[in-house]
């Protein structure tokens, strides 16, 4: 199962692809999260302690890696470079094992005005592909609003795009943009999760906003969430039992929805 979770940003993409991967995990598949965000909060939504998450290097910030396995340095340009680098070993010797996840932080490619051919871009697209077509585990991308890292060939082997939505209109739209673009490279399948749903008439306007099976899921808001973030502290080691009941319901609807 390989799983993009992109949204506008704030509307709680890295958190739900946090409390998704341990979902999963507890369900007793392997899970490897993937922090595809130049933004990487989602050592934290895993519930990774600040002390040892800002010990994490993301994979666009190794220097010798990258120059090592595209021939170039990175934040240099006009040099030559591999294409094609050879990647599939990074998951394994980059990435954080926290309660039985496994966490890759890739970072992203910081450049105003559009995309960047630079080895370190190419090193990261190589990779996302690599793990999108070669992983046989349970894979959970927390994309960038955008869709950047994700050529037509990973793009294909999504399972689902899961776009996270908040109550506003511009939240929608920029679900709508996305959904636009991921179709125009391949990928079939898409979803909704409404996020940040504090009464009933806000979760009604969200399901008219989109075809009834595409809502894959309706959360709650909660001050919980966050005062989890402004103390830095794992969102699952603060849930009290009525919240924890009420997210493993949500979130094993979504399980369900996703797996069907």
């Amino acid at each position: 199962m390989k799983l993009a979770i992109t949204g506008k940003g704030g509307t709680g993409k890295s958190t739900i692809a946090g409390i998704l991967a341990h979902s999963f995990c507890a369900d007793g598949y392997e899970v490897l999260a993937v922090d595809a965000d130049p933004d990487a909060n989602l050592a934290s939504a895993v519930g990774i302690p600040s002390g040892q998450s800002s010990l994490i290097i993301p994979i666009s910030e190794q220097r010798e890696l990258i120059k090592e396995r595209t021939g170039a340095n990175p934040k240099e340009f006009g040099q030559l470079f591999k294409m094609n680098p050879t990647v599939g070993d990074i998951p394994e010797r980059f990435c954080v094992d926290f309660r039985g996840v496994k966490l890759l932080v890739m970072g992203g490619v910081r450049k105003g005005g559009g995309g960047c051919a630079c080895p370190e871009s190419v090193l990261l697209k190589s990779l996302l592909s690599d793990i999108i077509l070669t992983r046989g585990n349970v894979v959970i991308v927390d994309m960038e609003a955008g869709i950047e890292h994700l050529g037509r060939a990973s793009s294909a082997s999504i399972d689902l795009m899961l776009v996270v939505v908040e109550p506003g209109l511009r939240s929608v739209k920029t679900a709508e943009k996305i959904m636009a673009m991921g179709a125009e490279i391949g990928i079939r399948n898409f979803g909704i999760i409404g996020n940040k749903i504090r009464k009933t008439e806000q979760k009604e306007w969200i399901k008219k906003q989109f075809p009834g099976r595409q809502i894959h899921g309706i959360i709650s808001y909660h001050d919980m969430i966050r005062d989890a973030d402004l103390m830095q502290e794992p969102l699952i080691d603060l849930m009290n039992e009525e919240i924890a009941e009420e997210f493993n319901a949500v979130f094993k609807e979504i399980k369900r929805s996703v797996l069907n």
